[in-house]
């Protein structure tokens, strides 16, 4: 092969190899979020195996490169990580749920588990694509005066494909084709780079073969767990992994995403309550408000338990539902009875949206969580001063807050942000994981909260009576957080840890 073909070839290798890298690391981070949820630890565990694994194979592919510099050696390589990345996530259910079932029970399970589970199937495979540019640099180098120009466009070209890579998966191979094909895919671009040239026809059957496992349907992603709960809906999106699970004797259904440490919205075909947190959305609003909520905002709506509660019980009610993740919206109106005719969705990130909207609201709900984490931007002072500006006069704010038991960190945090623009903050402790806090300019009282159990429908009293009998003020100590500094993964992930080590229990 003439020089100039020989490089165009090498630099599409080493084009693809850096996109398969980088977007084998994004879809393995979705591979964990089922099992392990998607916090900022796993990302570390997966980041942190990612360049060790590169970097091995960078190492491996100098001593490689000068011990065998012919471009037969490198392209089998390639062809061999190839199929150990289509293989990912074929065995990666399997892999996973053992990896869970054995470090559930250690207090560093997800540290741990998802550490063992992203070096077992990944990590092989991307210390195979670590040695394509060591290598490639090495057989493109036809004289020293040159070697600085080359080595610099070879790595050049990687990190183009790494951003290519990163962008393709995260934007459009995820969210349209799912984590097993976009591993399949990667996979087969891969192969068919390193079987174009250099190696004899018949090498070309692997890309094709791998080609053709992108028509292997993908399974059942989490198997339900218990006999009597059953999945009949998952999607992959570009934010989350998402599932429905429905209890068959009940016909109970509830939303889950990433490692479904938490239930997002629940439909029970016989009521609109759920005994749980939403339920408070419906009573404590009441404890400022003297009459249903003319417009409402529901940040963080979900699959709209609430405003299924407020088609029933306050029917007069608009709600605007902003729900960042459009197929949540979906999975709402296929399977929750998500039809409320005074209900808007948007599909938005919640700050950008309250920014935009002309405001008026008597009540604005908040319950914005990407397990385990609220989103730091709505959880700071200059979030609550936009809040505060979007409300009517004698309007109300109501975030969920959810904790582990016994971890009220969060809570005295999110208490004194709130109170830094808001005259009066109180709090309802629904659930031992969650704690409603509620805030206005105007007063909170628990007497007219009790004074509205006439003006509530009947099946709204139990809540009620449960709320006046458990609001109080608000937990002091905490930091008011604001945009420069707002370290809520560091908070939440040290209650976390806290609770692991039996703090508080």
């Amino acid at each position: 092969m003439s020089p100039a073909p020989r490089q165009r070839a090498l630099l599409a290798l080493v084009f693809a190899g850096g996109a398969a890298s980088l977007g084998a690391e994004i879809a393995a981070a979705r591979l964990l979020a089922p099992y392990f949820g998607a916090s900022t630890i796993i990302w570390a565990n997966t980041i942190g195996v990612v360049l060790v694994a590169l970097s091995i194979g960078y190492w491996l592919g100098g001593r490689f490169a000068d011990r065998h510099p012919h471009e037969r050696g490198l392209r089998l390589t390639v062809l061999g990580a190839s199929v150990l990345l289509a293989l990912v996530p074929l065995v990666a259910g399997p892999l996973l749920g053992v990896s869970v079932a054995a470090f559930d029970s250690i207090d560093a399970g997800a540290f741990l588990g998802s550490l063992l589970g992203v070096l077992a199937l990944i990590a092989v495979p991307v210390l195979l694509l670590g040695v394509i540019s060591p290598w490639a640099i090495r057989l493109a180098v036809s004289s020293v005066g040159e070697a600085g120009q080359v080595a610099g466009r070879l790595y050049a070209v990687s990190t183009v494909g790494s951003l290519v890579g990163v962008f393709v998966s995260a934007l459009v191979a995820i969210p349209f084709a799912g984590t097993q094909r976009t591993f399949i895919g990667f996979a087969a671009v891969l192969a068919l780079a390193a079987a174009a040239r250099g190696l004899p026809r018949r090498a070309l059957a692997v890309p094709l073969a791998l080609a053709a496992l992108l028509a292997l349907p993908p399974g059942v992603t989490k198997p339900a767990e218990g006999s009597g709960t059953q999945v009949i809906w998952e999607r992959e999106s570009q934010y989350q992994y998402i599932r429905v699970l429905q209890d068959q004797l009940s016909g109970r259904r509830t939303l889950e995403l990433n490692e479904g440490q938490a239930v997002h919205s629940i439909y029970d075909p016989g009521s609109v309550l759920t005994g749980g947190v939403w339920d408070g959305y419906s009573v404590l609003p009441f404890a400022r408000l003297e009459r249903a909520p003319r417009r409402m905002a529901m940040l963080g709506n979900a699959a709209g338990t609430v405003s299924r509660a407020y088609e029933r019980f306050f029917p007069a009610t608009h709600i605007d539902g902003v729900e960042i993740d459009s197929r949540v919206t979906e999975a709402g109106r296929r399977l929750f009875a998500m039809d409320n005719p005074r209900l808007r969705t948007f599909d938005q990130d919640a700050r950008p949206f309250l920014r935009a909207s002309r405001g008026g609201y008597d009540l604005i709900g908040i319950d914005a969580y990407r397990q385990p984490y609220i989103p730091f931007y709505l959880a700071t002072r200059e979030f609550f001063a936009l809040v505060h500006s979007r409300l009517a006069p004698g309007g109300a704010v109501m975030i969920n807050v959810g904790h582990p038991p016994g971890q009220d960190g969060l809570e005295r945090v999110l208490a004194a942000t709130i109170g830094a623009e808001f005259a009066n903050v109180a709090r309802f402790p629904i659930e031992p994981e969650n704690t409603l806090l509620i805030a206005s300019d105007s007063d909170l009282s628990r007497a007219r909260l009790a004074s509205a159990a006439p003006r509530l429908p009947a099946p709204l009293r139990p809540a009620l009576r449960d709320a006046v009998a458990r609001i109080g003020p608000p937990l002091r100590g905490g930091a008011v957080y604001t945009d420069d500094r707002a370290p809520v993964e560091w908070l939440i992930d040290t209650s976390i840890v806290s609770y692991a080590a039996g703090e508080g229990r």
